[in-house]
């Protein structure tokens, strides 16, 4: 689309901004879906929020550049329209993952498989007839503390609802399409189909050689580039310059596995009879290497000595995802218990992104990460689990344990 056949009109910044960052995150979910689950429907939906994401960043250069008057205002805004280029280039990564699906590019099955168990996982469920929550609005029902998976999208028919509000009612046979913690899979599924969960045994494809080594990498730069994003915003959030450093060390480690994994394919393109079916494991990686790059590009906004626009914090503040710190008290519930013990992420549909002891920071921590007394966690997840979070962590009333 060409910036002649778009018609400017007046939009708020900050609204423009919010949007941005809503539709390239829920483009990088939906692409990794469509690839997963092999659903043309998906990718060509990925490909028209592409050009809805083009036309968005048109608004925000002129609803810019009429903004400014002074230098200081244009150095200000110089920042806003740096994180808008990132949600742009994350989309257009999006968009180069979906194409893997359009052109059929070859994804060893393994690794799509891997990825529905990756750390933070998408996958979908259709509402059974005799399903509990059939009829009910996703508010009434609130998958993400129930279960801890966030409906990202659903597909009614042949029309889609993006980023359902808790006023949409369900369906059934509607296809829910959510994204969490890989442990909230079985109890998400089972939930809305009604029926029990039975993972897929998938049989390793014996054509390629070391296949799992190639599988891990994806998997972990998928997660990385994932933590990344979360981690930049943060770190504009609360104009930390900790979290921004980490964020760079993130994209420097991303391209290192980038690098591994293109070797990979050299070595094992030698053994097999059509080099097409690796094809795919090179674009995903090239686009994945790309979501890290953008989020650096956010993340470079807090490093450099410019005050940032107080619009940027508040359109992270106010997306569709938001980004929480809490302070553990020595008096909460979950101080001495680890992240296994807790599930936090399965109880509140809240994904802890990294825990700050003192002055070291811990990233993606494991199930065996035990919290302590000052603990500062830097979550993301929906309104609904950023409340649960806080409930589950808020040191008891005076005399409420007494009983």
């Amino acid at each position: 689309m060409s910036p002649k056949e778009i018609r400017y009109i007046p939009r708020n910044l900050k609204d423009l901004l919010i949007e941005m960052k809503d539709t390239s995150e829920l483009m990088v979910d939906l692409a990794y879906s469509a690839m997963v689950y092999d659903d043309e429907d998906i990718a060509e939906e990925v490909i028209r929020l592409e050009a809805k994401m083009d036309t968005l960043d048109y608004h925000m250069k002129i609803a810019a550049m009429l903004s400014t008057r002074r230098v200081e205002e244009a150095e200000e805004m110089s920042g806003v329209l740096q994180v808008a280029r990132a949600s742009e280039n994350i989309s257009n990564a999006a968009g180069d993952i979906a194409k893997i699906v359009l052109t059929e590019m070859g994804i060893p099955t393994e690794l799509k498989m891997a990825l529905r168990e990756a750390e933070e996982t998408i996958t979908r469920a259709t509402v059974g007839n005799e399903s509990e929550i059939t009829g009910r609005t996703l508010g009434d029902i609130e998958l993400d503390t129930e279960t801890g998976m966030w409906v990202i999208a659903i597909r009614r028919n042949d029309e889609w609802i993006y980023d359902p509000s808790h006023e949409t009612r369900l369906r059934p046979d509607d296809v829910l399409f959510a994204r969490g913690h890989d442990e909230g899979v079985p109890i998400f599924i089972e939930l809305v189909s009604n029926h029990k969960y039975v993972p897929k045994d998938i049989p390793h494809e014996r054509f390629l050689i070391d296949l799992e080594r190639a599988v891990d990498v994806i998997v972990e730069m998928k997660n990385m580039g994932e933590l990344a994003v979360g981690l930049a915003y943060s770190a504009l959030l609360f104009d930390n310059e900790d979290i921004a450093h980490e964020v760079k060390a993130l994209e420097v480690e991303i391209n290192a596995m980038q690098n591994e994994l293109q070797h990979w394919v050299l070595e094992t393109a030698k053994h097999v009879p059509d080099v097409n079916r690796l094809r795919g494991l090179l674009h995903l990686a090239s686009s994945s290497e790309s979501i890290s790059d953008a989020a650096y590009t956010i993340a470079d906004t807090v490093l450099r000595d410019i005050e940032l626009h107080p619009i940027i914090a508040i359109a992270v503040r106010q997306s569709d995802e938001v980004i929480t710190k809490l302070i553990v008290d020595s008096c909460s519930p979950i101080v001495e218990k680890t992240f296994g013990q807790l599930k936090l992420e399965t109880e509140t549909g809240v994904h802890i992104m990294a825990v700050k002891r003192g002055d070291r920071w811990v990233y993606r921590p494991n199930k065996r990460t035990a919290i302590q007394s000052g603990d500062v966690l830097i979550a993301r997840g929906s309104r609904t689990g950023e409340d649960a979070l806080f409930e589950m962590c808020a040191c008891p009333f005076e005399g409420e344990n007494d009983s």
